[in-house]
């Protein structure tokens, strides 16, 4: 059974002779947050903002004085920042938490490195190469870290940089292959982080991260899918199809295994995109644009009905 909340509480009071003065007790001590979870948000929220507001301050710094600054004091000025979070990290007594969020800091403080060395040198190489250099540099500290957003971090760097070899250097590849490819790399990412904690007998990674990949397999699937619909020629959108149907079915399977709506409302939401596209390849007249409007309304309509009711059921 879930946690119980407010809903709950208010249908057990409109049904017992509960007190109102018991009701607001158990909502201050089970349902409302208290002093000390707040606190632990404001402090999550600071440092979160503290950092992010640190790194683009550094990285406007560098835009806006670029002129003025001789080569070696840009290097140097971003070099010796590496160096010093480094040193705050080794000799500064903190929580893990402020270390590890210092950390994606100066993963963004490399890029901001390797693209300063790029302008000073001229090196003339593609914009991929600066993003597969800035991938495989951070590549050590996301393992050793184990750190979600660095995960994400890591984790864009690789999308970003697949996708500007494709446009930059393989020519030959269709959006098909890219998708394939883009979807098959997430998808082991999401597959990795939902199985290894079981095995490896670590915490398990947080709920909007793995939900976050999830979000993200899923709309690579749809628009993949979606675009080789229109276009049959490419021998790679049979293999996309193919992984997607099974992602998507092993999604649904384990949305309802772990009681799960989001695995269970973007999956079939994404399906409902892809039959729209499948209905507006055979016919793009009035008369199919009306047969699609009417089949959103009836599919997202009884998506939501699925939805409150699975959800009733697992409530009660």
């Amino acid at each position: 059974m879930s946690k119980i909340n407010r809903d709950d509480i208010q249908v057990i009071a409109q049904n017992s002779n509960w007190s109102e003065g018991g009701v607001a007790k158990f909502l201050e001590e089970h349902v409302y947050s208290n002093k000390p979870s707040w606190r632990k948000f404001l402090s999550l929220l600071l440092l979160g903002l503290g950092i992010s507001f640190s790194t683009a301050g550094i990285v406007f710094f560098f835009a806006y004085n670029w002129a003025q600054l001789h080569r070696f004091a840009k290097l140097g000025l971003i070099e010796g920042l590496v160096v010093l979070v480094f040193l705050c990290l080794f000799l500064i007594k903190t929580s893990p938490l402020f270390k590890k969020t210092m950390l994606v800091g100066a993963s963004v403080l490399v890029g901001v490195l390797w693209a300063v060395f790029g302008q000073v040198y001229q090196t003339g190489a593609n914009a991929y190469d600066f993003f597969l250099v800035w991938t495989l540099s951070i590549a050590v500290w996301t393992l050793i870290s184990n750190f979600s957003p660095q995960w994400v971090v890591f984790i864009v760097l690789i999308n970003i940089t697949l996708i500007l070899y494709a446009e930059q250097v393989a020519h030959d590849w269709d959006g098909a292959l890219l998708s394939l490819l883009l979807f098959a790399i997430n998808s082991l990412f999401l597959l990795a982080f939902l199985v290894l904690p079981r095995f490896t007998q670590k915490k398990d990674y947080p709920a909007w991260f793995t939900s976050l990949l999830a979000l993200t397999v899923v709309t690579i699937g749809t628009v993949g899918v979606s675009g080789g619909i229109f276009d049959k020629s490419s021998p790679s959108f049979v293999l996309l199809l193919l992984s997607t149907i099974v992602l998507f079915g092993a999604g649904i399977r384990y949305g309802l295994k772990i009681k799960s709506l989001l695995y269970l409302s973007i999956i079939p939401f994404g399906l409902i995109i892809i039959c729209c596209a499948f209905l507006l390849n055979i016919s793009e007249d009035a008369g199919m644009l009306f047969a699609i409007g009417v089949f959103i309304i009836a599919s997202i309509t009884l998506l939501i009905k699925t939805l409150l009711g699975l959800q009733k059921k697992w409530n009660t």
